[in-house]
């Protein structure tokens, strides 16, 4: 019943945002010099998985931005936000106490150290999603007026405000002539952490009307084509890799991500294999949470071999996506982890 109630759509993209997480963090292991053949593949898969913040956030606001499906403050700091509060600390305490066990540092004094700090969210790097989703979750009640019936002015408005502010702005900073920029003209600037409830907002948007497939597939190629040739362009002018253009709140990734949630929207739930994209749907969150130690344990086997990166990247992520999954499969059978960690 419960997978009958889900929509496979949002599964699908939910599925490639997992997948994009740990490509993501795959590519970004290489640290390839500019110009040799490596670095080209390598940053093809990593333009394309530049998408997944952005995917995951699109699903927040299709799920939580309906003005039919109740939020109460009650519901949003009871139960939502709580939520994320004590997985967030959780998987924090769990990733200090696996570094620096595999560190061969693990001791009363530095356990305590970095207990502070983690109260003080100096966490794991990766966790920093939910930092900006505890934000996200606090602003439901502010953007769901913009969602309310009657505020279709407001909404548009808001989005184009959001895409100038929060997409484009940061595309162009590093350009000509917004480098003379400075001062309180640099600070209209959206940060991701508060852009990232303009994507909500687009994901409301997409979810009841999706673009047609021709459109969405020309957001995605143009996405690409100017993530990956932009990357390619800066870096050949620098002599160094660039980055600047695989930011999810950069204009790329945002076409990307926008296209690759409608044509998702799209598929029909096939009559058979259905229960595998619902189920890494599901444990897409929990994929995220746990990837990075069978992330860390697949590099040195992913480096010591010589082949193609538009195979070996692909192959790692299934490397990691498989035992991260088994984990979700696992922790799912504890009601209150469940529940409240995952």
């Amino acid at each position: 019943m419960e997978e009958n109630r889900r929509e496979y759509g949002i599964d699908l993209v939910k599925t490639l945002a997992a997948a994009g997480v740990i490509v993501t963090h795959i590519a970004a292991s290489f640290g390839d010099v500019y110009g040799i053949p490596q670095w080209f593949q390598t940053q093809l898969w990593a333009s394309l998985a530049r998408t997944c913040v952005p995917l995951f956030l699109l699903c927040t606001g299709a799920l939580l931005l309906p003005p039919e499906r109740p939020l109460t403050l009650r519901k949003l700091w009871g139960r939502s936000l709580p939520r994320l509060v004590l997985a967030m600390y959780f998987w924090a305490m769990f990733y200090l106490v696996y570094d620096l066990a595999t560190a061969g540092r693990l001791s009363a004094a530095a356990l305590w150290q970095g207990m502070k700090e983690v109260l003080l969210l100096k966490q794991e790097f990766h966790l920093y999603y939910l930092h900006m989703a505890l934000l996200v979750y606090a602003l439901l009640p502010l953007t769901r007026l913009l969602t309310a019936p009657g505020r279709e002015t407001e909404l548009r408005y808001a989005l184009a405000l959001w895409a100038a502010l929060g997409i484009v702005f940061p595309t162009v900073k590093h350009f000509w002539p917004f480098t003379l920029l400075d001062g309180v003209p640099m600070q209209w600037m959206l940060n991701m952490t508060w852009a990232a409830s303009g994507y909500c907002l687009l994901g409301y948007v997409l979810h009841r009307r999706p673009l047609r497939p021709a459109a969405a597939w020309g957001l995605l190629a143009g996405g690409l084509a100017l993530t990956y040739f932009g990357t390619w362009g800066l870096s050949d002018a620098a002599g160094k890799t660039v980055l600047h253009l695989q930011s999810g709140m950069t204009v790329g990734p945002a076409l990307m991500a926008a296209g690759a949630f409608c044509l998702c929207l799209r598929v029909r739930r096939p009559r058979r294999g259905a229960w595998l994209v619902t189920d890494l749907g599901r444990a897409s969150f929990c994929i995220y949470l746990v990837h990075v130690p069978f992330y860390r344990a697949v590099l040195p086997v992913l480096h010591a071999i010589w082949a193609p990166r538009l195979v070996t990247i692909p192959a790692a992520t299934l490397a990691v996506l498989v035992p991260s999954f088994l984990v979700w499969l696992v922790l799912r059978r504890v009601p209150w982890v469940r529940r409240w960690l995952i």
